[in-house]
């Protein structure tokens, strides 16, 4: 297949490069300042499409990931940002598809399971409620509903007769690469600070990268449209989270963070503590109806696996509490 991948420089992109581009594909990487790497890169701007629409004629799928990172403080500039590379980045693809002679076949766009209400009891899938307006979500919590809405407006109303649209809204994704979330989580718990965050009560849905990996191709090659969510089936709170990483990597101790701790140090770290808080309980209905399996649905087993390659691929031995 030809896969071009809208700001596929950061860690989700690289990783379905690598695999695509592993699997014998033609991947082309979008990037503002791309890097050389054993696939194809092009330099885009989503402002003017005359420099790089033609790229995208004949494509098998496009993938948009673009999007400044929300791990950050939300200020008003912050927030102005996030918004506008976000819709931009549509807007662009959408005027680049509707251009082509020969539109791709599908487009994925990029989401996130943050959409849904804050919530620690319902289980939602695609049909779950949009949040935002939850009594006990804090002002800035609202905000990244606000986002993905907005996101998921723009890629909605866009006009791309041909070309079949799938919104990803996808969980963290884990894999054992440096500086991803994994990799993050990891580190407390190598210091001995992966004990549970808050009360512990909030839920946690991820994905592995392998079967994040396996359900790009599987709604590349199916015919799924309108939103779906990227995640294990079986979410866990925050405490039973952190209890199997600490498991995986062999190490008891594991300090605890209270909310007033978490927001200090959300201040010092730059980012919102909703990126820990926030109770994310969802599932993949949709993948599971049409027919697809996990490799690795249950976070125990996936965190052992991860832990058993982030060793190999780390050149330092550690003491293990």
């Amino acid at each position: 297949m030809k896969i071009a991948i809208m700001g596929g420089t950061g860690q989700i992109g690289s990783l379905l490069a690598r695999a695509f581009h592993g699997d014998g594909h033609d991947v082309l990487i979008f990037g503002r300042s791309p890097a050389p790497a054993p696939w194809r890169v092009a330099r885009w701007d989503i402002a003017d499409v005359s420099g790089w629409w033609k790229q995208l004629d004949g494509t098998d799928a496009v993938i948009n990931l673009a999007g400044r990172s929300v791990n950050c403080r939300y200020t008003k500039k912050n927030r102005e940002e996030i918004v506008q590379s976000r819709v931009g980045s549509v807007h662009a693809v959408a005027k680049a598809i509707s251009t082509c002679a020969n539109p791709p076949k599908v487009w994925l766009q990029a989401s996130t399971a943050t959409i849904y209400a804050h919530t620690y009891g319902k289980v939602n899938d695609e049909t779950g409620m949009i949040g935002g307006s939850e009594a006990d979500a804090p002002e800035t919590w609202r905000f990244s509903i606000d986002v993905a809405t907005a996101w998921e407006k723009a890629f909605d109303d866009a006009t791309v007769p041909g070309t079949r649209k799938v919104k990803l809204r996808s969980a963290m994704t884990m894999s054992p690469d440096h500086g991803g979330i994994f990799d993050t989580l990891l580190g407390l718990v190598r210091r001995g600070l992966g004990g549970k965050s808050g009360n512990g009560r909030q839920y946690v849905s991820w994905i592995h990268e392998a079967d994040f990996v396996r359900a790009i191709y599987f709604l590349i090659a199916n015919d799924l449209e309108g939103a779906v969510n990227i995640c294990s089936p079986n979410p866990l709170t925050n405490q039973e989270f952190m209890f199997a990483l600490r498991q995986a990597w062999g190490t008891r101790i594991g300090l605890p963070a209270s909310e007033w701790m978490l927001e200090v140090g959300a201040v010092f770290l730059k980012t919102e503590t909703e990126l820990v808080l926030k109770s994310r309980r969802v599932v993949p209905g949709r993948l599971l109806s049409s027919g697809f399996t996990f490799e690795h649905p249950n976070w125990p087993e996936a965190a052992a696996e991860l832990c058993r390659r982030w060793e190999t691929l780390t050149s330092y031995p550690e003491t293990k509490a």
